[in-house]
């Protein structure tokens, strides 16, 4: 797993090291900006925040106008909860901004210059780092998992067994997202027969994975339990859903962490393709 796709639980919530990351640097920004506009008495954290937000709207816009086809409605397109965003076309559009406001504000170009360059080295030292140090060519572990029937089996022996790709979705009954995106996977196990989708419920007794089936009405595939959550802590998951999609020689090639739509889950299963 890439270390900034990698999750850490902050009470009921979980967010991706590479968020914490970005978090840093914009404080990192923040501090600079301000230090530098106080000798020129120029405000630069308007400027940042702006530029922050008209690339994440700029990166959600572009996400939804190239797979507008798999969202059913217009609210969809505003459920940012499925992390659905194009980064290059963000920075982009903030870069068009933030050279707007070089332009028409000449006293603010310092302090907003240092402030940026603050922020993409403090990101470039921080995510390069971890990115260079981590352990490349990610593997499927080969942990055993339990069938609902009881049996034991790893992941391994399935991929081998479909030769197809596979996509691991690991989850709880007691997760929101997992709940809501559930019912899509479920449909895309069903209409997709050249990927294998697998669930893995994280530390949930059987009683309560049954319960949760039968509550839903929902008929799954290849779904298992991992009662210690060995599996979870083995590819870096320590917060749900996390789901990570796996070619037939069994290499990590795309995760998502959080929620997932037909539009996320599209554009991963496009690595495939490739």
């Amino acid at each position: 797993m890439n270390p900034l796709d990698r999750s850490i639980a902050l009470g009921p919530l979980g967010v991706s090291l590479g968020q914490l990351l970005l978090v840093l640097a914009m404080i990192v920004a923040l501090i600079v900006g301000a230090w530098m506009g106080r000798r020129r008495q120029v405000s630069v954290g308007d400027l940042l925040f702006n530029a922050l937000l008209i690339g994440v709207i700029g990166a959600r816009v572009v996400f939804v106008a190239r797979y507008w086809q798999s969202y059913d409605t217009f609210w969809s397109w505003l459920d940012i909860r499925d992390r659905g965003f194009e980064p290059l076309a963000g920075l982009a559009v903030a870069f068009v901004y933030l050279a707007w406001r070089f332009w028409r504000q000449p006293t603010a170009r310092r302090p907003l210059g240092a402030a940026v360059l603050s922020g993409a080295l403090a990101w470039s030292v921080t995510a390069g780092t971890l990115t260079l140090t981590a352990p490349r060519g990610a593997g499927l572990p080969s942990i055993p998992l339990t069938a609902l029937d009881g049996s034991q089996v790893t992941l391994t022996t399935v991929l081998q067994a479909s030769d197809r790709p596979m996509v691991v979705n690991l989850w709880a009954s007691w997760c929101p997202p997992c709940r809501r995106e559930m019912p899509m996977l479920a449909q895309a196990q069903q209409a997709r027969d050249d990927v294998s989708f697998v669930f893995v419920n994280q530390g949930e007794s059987i009683d309560a994975v049954e319960t949760f089936l039968q509550r839903e009405s929902l008929s799954l595939d290849h779904l298992y339990r991992d009662p210690n959550m060995d599996f979870g802590q083995a590819v870096g998951a320590m917060a749900m859903p996390t789901t990570l999609y796996y070619d037939t020689d069994g290499q990590l090639v795309d995760t998502h962490f959080g929620e997932l739509s037909r539009a996320t889950l599209d554009r991963s299963l496009e690595r495939f393709a490739r």
